[in-house]
């Protein structure tokens, strides 16, 4: 009987052993710092939460307040009145935002792998080069390709097309060198022993390096996700009709034009908060991927 109620106890969750009870003294004190830096870095997820709603009374209070103190959420009242008065419906910003955000995810994601993938893998002449000028592109800011890219964008003769939004995301330096250094670690072995089994590159490509890679492809959907979605560089520079602008842009011109800085900052704190829901939702749902290819897994 007593050896049944220790092992039903060792069932409930007060009864299991505690891991801080098996740490020494330096790893107790790492854990704590640990916690400590973490709940650091909640306090901007925690502060545009509590932006987002207070009134305006305490928008503009100094000393300026961290936590709300009356909650409300007549700043998303106030955006969606905004809203429901422009020009062009928001349901048709937001549409743009996601058949832009989605599209550059599938394209940008395919992009880097297939360019990954021959670097790593195919030691074609010239490929530490190519690599080599991949990384040097990080170095460029983002204006000092403004008119290139317009000039581009503009020969083509895709402005006002979704595709004038989407060309100009492809190519995602850091994409490429994330898939590239996770598929180094997949053993030359194992993609030779489907070559000798008959298998092209393509299905190799498709059904091992893809599969085993799908720690980085999740990394690199996260991070091209959130540089579509919030960008507006495309709307502003190569959209003229606002039918085909998105949400970010959209947001951004809240605030313009007005004439004093007071008005419209609750539906901006508002705009704000729904802005990066979808990022941290996102995040979320593959934050195990992106441990993982922080960690190099490779093959398990």
């Amino acid at each position: 009987m007593q050896r049944a109620l220790t092992q039903w106890k060792r069932l409930l969750p007060w009864g299991k052993k505690s891991r801080l009870n098996s740490m020494d003294g330096f790893q107790k004190v790492l854990t704590v710092l640990l916690v400590v830096l973490a709940a650091f870095m909640l306090l901007p997820l925690v502060y545009i939460f509590n932006h987002a709603l207070k009134p305006y009374q305490e928008l503009f209070i100094y000393p300026p307040n961290f936590f709300v103190r009356e909650p409300s959420f007549q700043n998303f009242v106030e955006l969606f009145l905004v809203a429901s008065s422009s020009s062009v419906p928001v349901s048709r910003y937001l549409f743009n935002s996601f058949i832009i955000s989605g599209g550059a995810v599938v394209l940008v994601t395919i992009v880097s792998a297939m360019c990954a993938y021959p670097i790593s893998k195919h030691k074609f002449p010239g490929h530490k080069i190519f690599f080599a000028t991949i990384l040097l592109t990080l170095m460029f800011a983002p204006e000092a390709v403004q008119i290139p890219r317009y000039l581009v964008v503009s020969k083509l003769g895709i402005m006002n097309t979704y595709f004038g939004h989407l060309l100009p995301l492809l190519a995602m330096p850091v994409g490429v060198f994330l898939l590239k250094q996770f598929i180094d670690q997949l053993p030359n072995e194992l993609l030779e022993a489907a070559r000798i089994d008959g298998a092209g590159e393509l299905l190799i490509f498709l059904r091992i390096v893809i599969p085993v890679c799908m720690p980085a492809v999740a990394t690199v959907a996260i991070l091209t996700f959130q540089h579509s979605w919030g960008n507006t560089e495309t709307s502003t520079l190569f959209m003229q009709d606002d039918e085909m602008k998105n949400f970010p842009f959209f947001l951004s011109t809240l605030t313009n034009g007005l004439a004093n800085s007071v008005a419209r900052q609750g539906a901006a704190a508002a705009a704000a908060l729904v802005m990066f829901i979808p990022n941290l939702l996102i995040f979320l749902f593959f934050q195990g991927k992106v441990i993982a290819t922080m960690a190099h897994s490779g093959i398990k």
